[in-house]
């Protein structure tokens, strides 16, 4: 057995996934030194020499040339005797540089070499691993589907490493295959059993902010910001955008002409409806955007409870609650406010003429000349317009006002 076969067997070193060669070089280097203090109780003298293109090493012992009789210790020094067997020309004090084999080291030795090389490069590859997905958490990956489970699946990327996407990170609406191809987000990282643990996301919000990131150019390049995404993965989401720049829409940059941009990102996410808000730091006109396409007619803040009443017009409350009550509850989620909504009570206006038991005839008339035909049209305008308006006394206006805002009290 000598040393070319022994590297071969680990040739595939040289392709694994995540080693450089220089790592890969120095762990060979660092066992195969073990072996020799292991054997020789040092390796001072002596040069190990690894070609990783080959694939191949060599092991030269370095051994000082002293006189016949003088050699204390045999591993360190050699006598004059048996160096010139080697090259008669070699003298006293010279080095002597002498290959050795793996088979001096003895069968069970080799075998453990090749044991110990295969885990310290295997845990190598797992911390790499590790590392590298690590750095990578809350980006987008892109893998092929190679397995299905009925609580995950095993995803591969380029370079063949086993990522997971558990059922609780895929929209409802998912559905995979084996050979099919999966955008996801790395969503973490763990150790487990001194593994890599790499989970995937399709429902974290910052999916959804990488797909923007790459859709909308404006986003990359940091002249539109996020400023928040909720979602409900496969329903519906909000997102809040602002520019620093006036020249540029936001929300228009985002959706792009004719929904062109945000259409692939809606595909992505299996036809999520995605809302996109201007953001603002005025509350009311902030709660006004998150629960469009919902038209408010008031809202009432208290900022201490971050609570936000809201009121619209009884057509309009459907809208502003959405489908199962999604709209209003992604609305809070994005303004921090516990909205509450509430139908405005529309009064029914009456016309002056109801009143002609109260109010006399030609009093009606002449408001009515004004174009004050209804009980709400009078008490719309003060009472020193409906004077110079009409023939009216001011006491005799003042009487009609409050006979007219009774009928509403």
């Amino acid at each position: 057995m000598d040393n070319i076969n022994l590297v071969s067997t680990f040739s595939e070193f040289k392709e694994l996934k995540n080693i450089d060669k220089s790592t890969m070089v120095g762990v060979l280097e660092d066992v195969f030194r073990h072996l020799l203090i292991k054997t020789y109780e040092t390796d001072e003298n002596f040069d190990v020499i690894i070609n990783p293109d080959k694939g191949d090493l060599e092991i030269w012992r370095n051994r000082v040339i002293v006189e016949d009789g003088a050699v204390e210790n045999p591993n360190q020094q050699i006598s004059l005797t048996e160096a010139r067997k080697i090259d008669p020309t070699y003298e006293l004090g010279e080095e002597v540089a002498d290959e050795i084999k793996l088979a001096d080291f003895g069968r069970r030795a080799v075998l453990s070499l090749r044991q110990n090389l295969a885990s310290r490069i295997l845990d190598l590859e797992k911390a790499n691993l590790y590392a590298k997905y690590s750095e990578r958490v809350g980006e987008i990956v892109t893998g092929e589907v190679y397995q299905v489970w009925k609580k995950e699946v095993l995803v591969l990327d380029d370079d063949e490493n086993e990522l997971i996407l558990p059922k609780a990170e895929q929209i409802p609406s998912d559905f995979f295959r084996k050979g099919d191809t999966v955008r996801a987000i790395v969503s973490r990282v763990e150790m487990r059993n001194n593994t890599p643990y790499i989970v995937l996301s399709r429902t974290a919000p910052e999916f959804l902010e990488r797909l923007f990131e790459m859709e909308v150019p404006e986003i990359f390049d940091g002249l539109i910001t996020i400023k928040k995404i909720v979602r409900i993965p496969g329903e519906r989401a909000k997102v809040a955008v602002e520019s620093y720049d006036d020249r540029i829409d936001p929300v228009g940059a985002c959706v792009g002409m004719k929904g062109s941009r945000i259409y692939s990102i809606v595909k992505e996410l299996r036809n999520e409806n995605i809302d996109v808000v201007n953001y603002t730091t005025n509350s009311q006109l902030f709660i006004q955007r998150a629960l469009n396409p919902a038209k408010i007619s008031s809202i009432n803040i208290n900022e201490e409870t971050k609570t936000a009443s809201v009121y619209l017009k009884p057509s309009e409350v459907s809208l502003a609650i959405g489908k199962g009550g999604l709209n209003i509850r992604l609305a809070s989620q994005l303004t921090g406010y516990d909205i509450d909504v509430y139908r405005e009570v529309e009064e029914e206006d009456v016309d002056l003429e109801e009143f002609a038991d109260e109010i006399d005839g030609w009093i009606i008339e002449q408001l009515k000349s004004i174009g004050c035909d209804t009980a709400k049209s009078v008490l719309e305008l003060p009472i020193d317009e409906l004077a110079k308006r009409t023939d009216l006394e001011v006491e005799t206006i003042e009487e009609v006002v409050n006979i007219l805002k009774s009928e509403f009290e």
